[in-house]
């Protein structure tokens, strides 16, 4: 809830620094900022699916599972 708070107060501090900007100046700065959060979102990610891969069971496992079931129910 800290982090929260501190982030809107920052957040609302960096908006009232960029109004103060030229236009395009601003805009690149805005557009900076909000890549690199974009960014560190998709390397976050991608980090978080690489260690979520070592618990979920192999693919072919499941695959495999799911060729018996339909063959125990009789269906193609």
């Amino acid at each position: 809830m800290k982090y929260l708070f501190i982030s809107m107060i920052l957040a609302g501090g960096l908006g009232i620094i960029l109004i103060m900007f030229e236009p395009i100046f601003a805009g690149l700065l805005a557009f900076g900022i909000v890549g690199g959060c974009i960014f560190r979102g998709v390397f976050l990610l991608e980090k978080i699916n690489k260690k979520l891969t070592v618990l979920v069971p192999d693919k072919n496992k499941v695959i495999e599972a799911y060729e018996k079931y339909k063959d125990e129910k009789g269906e193609i």
